[in-house]
């Protein structure tokens, strides 16, 4: 069967600045479906997995010291992940574990497509498609539903015998609730030989995993400082994101202007706390993470240098800061 992919590298600026219009109605214009009748959409859910139900860490920040650091359990696993598609084109499934950035994509939903058969076509897991949508376990998917698609790091690994999850999480330095959560485990995280599961977040004991090569493109002058002043807490690490840490509360600009393609603004996320992700024209995106809170919305059109939200330390994180990914070239920060 043939996927059609709809790549949110491909999204070209169709909307006024500032506009609020829906997302989904967004991609449909652009792909030429305004005049058809809106598809009843699934109406967004609370966070489902256990992982999302934890607490949202909020650590205060020392007045003589930014430390904030953090990152996320999401990337790709086993440095595959969508393929970087630069018009509105149809690809082949084999096609998709060309990309070497790790963009953030957009699907629409077919007739006959199932969680189950889209997670596999993505190698992600159903899990991560739940939660980066807001679905809950009941809802189902409909026809010209838009779903957000997001690589994820982790490694995979075949249970040997004597194996527990605590075990497992402490020799990967990955996290047992999580591990537990992204595999359908029962709570006390049985496990059987033979059993393949995923690490999210997990490395690699002899080597780091490099989630973005040397040959990214680099776009000197084009990214704005995502935060005024403090100091970086953490270098290049997850997914080409460094740590910048000030104080909580103050603002969080647009990198680049763009699109906004993800707005989370609640929600343990994989690790990423309160998020959102900016599409650009030239091809990549910039996502902010483990904010406390977000004033824009999926779909809208922001400028470079617009307030997109506010530093927090939602998530996976310690200390006041954004974690700052830039998916498609090299990060200049």
């Amino acid at each position: 069967m043939i996927f059609i992919v709809v790549s949110a590298l491909a999204i070209v600026q169709a909307a006024p600045e500032s506009s609020q219009s829906g997302f989904v109605s967004f991609i449909k214009t652009v792909f030429g479906f305004k005049n058809q009748p809106e598809q009843k959409s699934i109406s967004a859910a609370q966070p489902i997995n256990n992982s999302q139900n934890l607490a949202v860490l909020k650590a205060a920040l020392n007045s003589d010291s930014l430390v904030g650091q953090g990152g996320s359990e999401i990337n790709i696993i086993e440095e595959n992940t969508l393929m970087p598609i630069f018009g509105p084109e149809a690809v082949s499934a084999e096609n998709i574990n060309q990309n070497q950035f790790g963009q953030i994509s957009i699907y629409m939903v077919k007739e006959g497509d199932t969680l189950t058969g889209i997670a596999k076509l993505f190698n992600v897991s159903i899990n991560t498609i739940f939660w980066s949508n807001n679905l809950a376990r009941k809802d189902r998917i409909i026809p010209g539903q838009i779903l957000v698609i997001l690589p994820i790091t982790g490694i995979k690994y075949e249970v040997q015998k004597g194996d527990a999850a605590e075990k497992i999480a402490e020799k990967f330095k990955g996290d047992t609730e999580e591990i537990i959560a992204f595999n359908n485990l029962l709570p006390g995280g049985e496990l059987e030989a033979g059993q393949m599961i995923i690490i999210p977040d997990g490395q690699l004991p002899y080597s780091q995993v490099k989630f973005i090569p040397s040959e990214a493109p680099e776009y000197s002058g084009y990214y704005l400082r995502p935060i005024s002043g403090g100091r970086k807490s953490q270098g290049l690490h997850g997914f080409n994101g460094v740590d910048l840490a000030n104080y909580c509360g103050n603002p969080v600009f647009a990198s680049a202007g763009g699109d906004v393609i993800i707005a989370q603004n609640y929600g343990w996320n994989g690790g990423y706390g309160k998020y959102t992700a900016i599409n650009h024209l030239n091809g990549t995106q910039t996502l902010y993470s483990h904010l406390d809170s977000i004033v824009v919305s999926q779909g809208w059109n922001v400028v470079r240098g617009q307030t997109i939200g506010y530093i927090g330390s939602t998530g996976k994180s310690t200390g006041c800061h954004v974690h700052f990914e830039v998916r498609g070239a090299k990060n200049p920060f």
